[in-house]
């Protein structure tokens, strides 16, 4: 058995634990990882084999427990995980453009950008989030994970994870069995093109050159790209430019506007070029929203059909 790997971590000032690693897991249940008590569980499919990545309060401090095959590399990685790679730069400067940000900013000044360094399981989530209710997309991402299930390295007394899918298996899987999920064959397709060129996407050096090869995969498009790099690279500028919300919750919150444009969103936020993605989240973490005026999108189901 793989002997586990041991850092200890010193977070900045103020830091958000909590708030920092939970954009990492699916809301209410993520069957590949767990924030509970403190503790935060995560299992990774690493170049060296599978990980599970324990991070753990001690002090002012963080513990990070690598187990598994993968030990060496997700301890490695554990203070990217944390979110204590990213660097706020000149951020603090630029949020005093826009007073609300400047407060956001203060407030949130603890949380961090994580940053998985695996782009595949992100990119999973984020296709399956396309132009659906995030109820729909969690509930196939749980049964995804489900249906490829291999057990994570947890130690006897950790939570029972699964690994996130494996692209090589998810590329050799007929589109019709994601359907009993509730995936259409317009998403499956666009997912199984990614897996199919998952190990050279897994290779990009940086955000720009990961865009630019997921972009070029039909069904793949500026929102599922940004989606994906946020939070594999911690990109801070990362904007989901055609999603449903924040356009207009951009344009409410930085200019009193109920409904935006992503052009509009795009010019709002061009002050804070660099942090566009981390004002985004920001607006998010305050709770910020346009003013509904129509029905929300219905929760549908493909399983029966």
């Amino acid at each position: 058995m793989t002997s586990p790997v041991v850092r200890r971590l010193t977070p900045p000032e103020r830091y958000q634990f909590g708030a920092s690693v939970r954009p990492l897991l699916v809301p209410k249940h993520d069957p590949c990882g767990v924030l509970r008590d403190g503790e935060f569980w995560f299992a990774s499919r690493t170049p060296e084999g599978p990980a599970a990545l324990h991070l753990a309060r001690a002090g002012g401090d963080l513990t990070a427990t690598g187990h598994g095959p993968g030990a060496r590399w997700i301890a490695d990685h554990a203070d990217a995980v944390a979110g204590l790679r990213d660097d706020l730069g000149d951020f603090l400067t630029l949020s005093g453009r826009h007073p609300l940000v400047g407060r956001l900013a203060k407030t949130f000044s603890g949380v961090r950008l994580p940053a998985t360094g695996r782009l595949f399981p992100r990119l999973l989530r984020a296709v399956l989030e396309q132009k659906v209710t995030g109820k729909e997309a969690h509930r196939a991402y749980r049964a995804i994970c489900r249906h490829f299930g291999e057990p994570a390295p947890v130690p006897p007394g950790g939570p029972a994870l699964v690994l996130p899918p494996d692209a090589a298996a998810v590329a050799a899987t007929p589109y019709w069995v994601f359907h009993p999920f509730g995936v259409e064959q317009r998403r499956t397709q666009a997912l199984l093109r990614a897996a199919h060129v998952a190990d050279r996407l897994e290779r990009c050096a940086d955000s720009t050159e990961a865009t630019a090869r997921m972009t070029a995969l039909p069904g793949i498009g500026p929102w599922t790209a940004a989606e994906t790099v946020r939070y594999t690279y911690g990109d801070p500028d990362a904007v989901s430019v055609g999603d449903f919300h924040i356009p207009n919750t951009v344009a409410w919150a930085l200019a009193g506007e109920a409904r935006g444009t992503d052009e509009r969103m795009l010019e709002l936020l061009a002050p804070f070029a660099g942090h566009r993605g981390r004002v985004c989240e920001l607006l998010a973490l305050g709770g910020l929203g346009a003013p509904r005026f129509g029905p929300r999108m219905p929760v549908r189901s493909f399983s029966r059909f």
